[in-house]
Formats: C-alpha cells, structure tokens, sequence
C-alpha cells in the first residue's frame, strides 16, 4: 500500500510540472525510474512482499502492447509505404547484426556465459524501445522520414526478438536436444501468426467501428473504448494461439486505419492517460528493481552496458544503411537512438518466467538491468540535445537528399 502511495503522490506531482519539464531532459521515465530507486532503498523490503515477477510481467506486456498500438495508430501508411527501404533495412539486416554482435560481446565480456547464454543476453536487449524513443519520434526538427523509419523498428523490433530469445532459451535449456529445435518454427508461430492476428483484429475491428460510426450507432465516448479494446483482444488472441503479441498490436494499429480513420486520434487520447500511467508504473518498479540489484552491477557488467549501447547498436545500423545514401550524421542520429526500455524488461521477464534455472541466469539479469538503466538516462538526457545538433547538421543538405525525400 506505501509503494501504492508513493506512486499516486509521484504521478500526481508530476502531471503538475510535466508542460515545465516538455522540452528539457528530464523525462517521465527518468523521473518514475529514480523515484523507485529511492523507494527501494528506503523500503528494501516492500517489492520482495508485493507483486511479483508475474505480474510484473503482465504488467508490462500491457504497457507495452498498448504503446506499440498507438504508435502504429500514428504512423501514416502512405508515408509508411515510401520510407519502406529504411525500415526494413534496420529490420531485415540490423537487427541480425545486433543480435550477433551483442552475443560475441556477451561472449567476451563474461567468458564464463556459454554461446546460447550470451546470445539470450543479446537477444533482450536487441530491441529498441518506442516510449523511450517518443521525444525523438515527436519532434519534428528531425525529418520526419527519418523519425518514422525509427518508430517501425521499434513497433517491430521486439516481436522479431521474441522467435530468437525463445530459441536461444531452447538450445540453452537443452544443448543435447536443442540442436534439433526449429528456429523456422518459432518465426512462424511468432512472427507469421502475430501478422496474421494483428491484421485480422486490426481490419475486422476497424471495418466495424467505421461501420457503427457511419450508422451513428456510437457514441463518442465509446470510440475511444472500442479503438483501445482491439490491442487488448491481440494480447489474448496471442496467447491462445503462441504468436507475438507486440507483432500483432502493431500491425492491428496500422491496419485499424483502413476501417476507421479516427483511431489514431482516439488510440492517442487513451494512451496520453492510462498507456502513460502504466508505463510509467513500470519503471517505477523497474527502479525498485535496481536498488535491490545494484550491489551485483560491477565494472563487467558497466562495460557490457556500455558496449550494448554503443557499438553493439552503431556498427549494425551504420551497416544496414549503407547504399541509402544518409549523410553520417542521420546514420549516427539513428545509430544512438536506439533505447532500451520497456521492450527489453518484458523480455527479460518473459526469460525469468521460462524458470531454467541457467547458471548464467545472475549475469544475464544484472546486464539487462544495467543496460536499460543506463539507457533510461543516457538517452533521456540526450535526447534534446541530440535533436538540436542532428538539425544544425541537417542545415546545409541538399533540397534532394535522401532525408528530405518527405518533404520536411
């Protein structure tokens, strides 16, 4: 009831002050983040006898399902159409990199991690997270070809993790048998049916509440309930049928708009209240979880961190970009603004839930805590900063640069 407290209190207090903190580098997941660094210290014990992991879990999955949602509700699918090639060169060709480079280095960092151990480090905290990532994706000194480009890799980029952590999981839990698991198998279960549930929620959902809207049988309040049920059906229907929930409320989000062309400003009203207070009642807790693991993070697990965050994230985007024709200030404009956040805490969740027991388990859990508190500040506090350099950078491109191919 105290963390409850301490929680309503911060929310509350901070809704005070947040147009005074828009522009500058505090963020909210800086502040919810240290906030429940200091209530872990002060109240070490009130985690350990509050929920647990599980719901900590759910929790998250919920959070997170319904920011992937509204960012693909913002996402305009024409423009989505012509900025194509940059996203699924981050996607296509990126995100392997990442992974691979993340597990050599896991693999050096912690020589005591076997091969699949390190891989599942690398795997979790491949992708890039969306919330984190809004002060970028918002701000519209960037191109928005470029802002875009970065928001679809992160709506898709964890569901893509998902087949690979699963598959690490398997080869690590089972090394005699793991040889003969079917990575093909967890793509289509994962990734095929998170496609196939998201564009059927997503055109059925939308077909029916633009239909409903043109008989005038809804009323407006219930728009916005109708438009944030759909995420909520992909949740469950993903979990009946073993697919990636975060696949499936991206692509529902997009496909929404085809059927009903009011969900983006509906999925927005929702999410600018409870997607938030969710949200950040994650990283709150995800600060409590620091203060009761702070005392395992050494100097191993800083420079993984570090490495996780910088070359393991620059060299593989600056290698899929190649041939796009981006000056090198975009390629390290979206080479750095790749966040860990939330994306990585479910998925090192949903690692901690498969409960196999590997004897890298310590390792693999202080290296996902550190590496998403580093990027909760490091990127938080330089997001503002990076946008303002990347647009005096921009200043002398040419009118037919690839960054201006929008028009902005």
């Amino acid at each position: 009831m105290t963390l409850l407290a301490i929680f309503i209190v911060l929310v509350f207090a901070y809704s005070l002050m947040s147009r005074r903190l828009e522009g500058t580098v505090v963020t909210g997941p800086i502040v919810f983040t240290a906030a429940g660094i200091l209530a872990g210290i002060a109240a070490p014990h009130e985690l350990a006898s509050g929920p647990g992991a599980h719901f900590f879990l759910q929790l998250a999955e919920v959070g997170l399902v319904l920011l992937l949602f509204t960012d693909a509700g913002r996402t305009d699918l024409s423009l989505l159409w012509n900025i194509r090639d940059l996203p699924a060169r981050l996607l296509g060709v990126g995100l392997p990199l990442t992974i691979l480079l993340g597990a050599v280095a896991a693999h050096l960092v912690f020589p005591g991690l076997s091969l699949w151990e390190a891989a599942i480090v690398a795997a979790i905290l491949a992708p890039t997270d969306a919330g984190l990532g809004q002060v970028v994706v918002k701000s519209a000194r960037a191109p928005l070809r470029i802002r875009q480009a970065l928001n679809v890799e992160a709506g898709l980029n964890d569901g893509l993790s998902v087949p690979f952590l699963l598959f690490f999981i398997a080869l690590a839990a089972a090394p005699e048998e793991g040889t003969r698991a079917s990575f093909a198998q967890f793509v289509v279960e994962q990734l095929g049916y998170g496609v196939a549930v998201g564009g059927v929620i997503g055109l059925a959902g939308g077909g029916l509440l633009g239909w409903a809207e043109r008989r005038k049988w809804i009323s407006d309040p219930f728009k916005q309930c109708g438009v944030v049920a759909l995420p909520l059906f992909c949740l469950l229907v993903s979990e009946a049928v073993a697919a990636s929930m975060f696949i499936a409320a991206f692509v529902a989000g997009l496909a929404v708009q085809k059927g009903f062309a009011d969900a983006r400003r509906h999925s927005l009203e929702f999410s600018e209240i409870w997607g938030q207070i969710i949200n950040l009642s994650v990283f709150f807790l995800f600060g409590m979880v620091v203060a009761r693991n702070w005392h395992g993070i050494d100097l191993r697990i800083v420079l993984y961190a570090v490495l996780s965050l910088t070359v393991v994230r620059l060299i593989p985007v600056a290698l899929s970009l190649v041939g796009a024709g981006l000056c090198r200030s975009t390629v390290l404009f979206m080479g750095w603004f790749g966040p860990r956040g939330l994306a990585s805490i479910v998925l090192g969740l949903v690692y901690l839930e498969q409960e196999i027991k590997l004897p890298g388990e310590q390792t693999i859990r202080l290296a996902t805590i550190a590496t998403v508190l580093f990027s909760i500040f490091a990127h938080g506090l330089s997001a503002q900063p990076g946008i303002a350099l990347y647009a005096r950078r921009l200043v002398g491109l040419a009118a037919d640069a690839p960054e201006r191919r929008d028009g902005n």
